[in-house]
C-alpha cells in the first residue's frame, strides 16, 4: 500500500471511530471528525498532510498526491 491509500483507508476509518464515539459519548467528537474532513479538504489543494509526515519515516511507499 502506499501512502495515499492509507491515509485515505485511516481517515475513514477514524471518521467512523469518532462518528461512533459521538453517538456513544459525547458530541463533542464531531469537531475531531470536523477536523478530519477540513485536513481531506485542504490537501489536494495545498499538497501538505500531516499524516505523511508521520508515515514518511515509517517506511511506506510514496504514492502520486504526496511526494
Amino acid at each position: 500500500m502506499n501512502i495515499d491509500r492509507v491515509i485515505l483507508a485511516f481517515a475513514g476509518i477514524m471518521i467512523l471511530i469518532t462518528l461512533l464515539l459521538s453517538q456513544i459519548y459525547s458530541t463533542y467528537w464531531l469537531w475531531f471528525t470536523a477536523f478530519i474532513g477540513a485536513n481531506l479538504a485542504q490537501s489536494p489543494f495545498t499538497g501538505f498532510c500531516p499524516m505523511v509526515k508521520i508515515l514518511k519515516p515509517l517506511g511506506v511507499k510514496p504514492g502520486k498526491a504526496f511526494d
